[in-house]
């Protein structure tokens, strides 16, 4: 099993019922992990704690 398939990945409570269009996140040690939830093997892009804490303000004011 890959780490990947080992990670608690969640969506966020706003993505639509059939949970088709949005992203999912999970929490590494080191970063935070972000994927299309529609094509879960595709690449992920890893942020660190300070840069999803960044843009996680920033989507806020937006």
């Amino acid at each position: 099993m890959s780490s990947t398939d080992e990670r608690a990945w969640f969506k966020s409570s706003y993505s639509g019922s059939d949970g088709d269009a949005c992203v999912e996140v999970a929490r590494g040690t080191q970063a935070i992990y972000v994927r299309d939830s529609k094509n879960q093997r595709s690449p992920e892009l890893a942020l660190s704690p300070t840069a999803w804490n960044d843009f996680v303000t920033y989507a806020a004011q937006v």
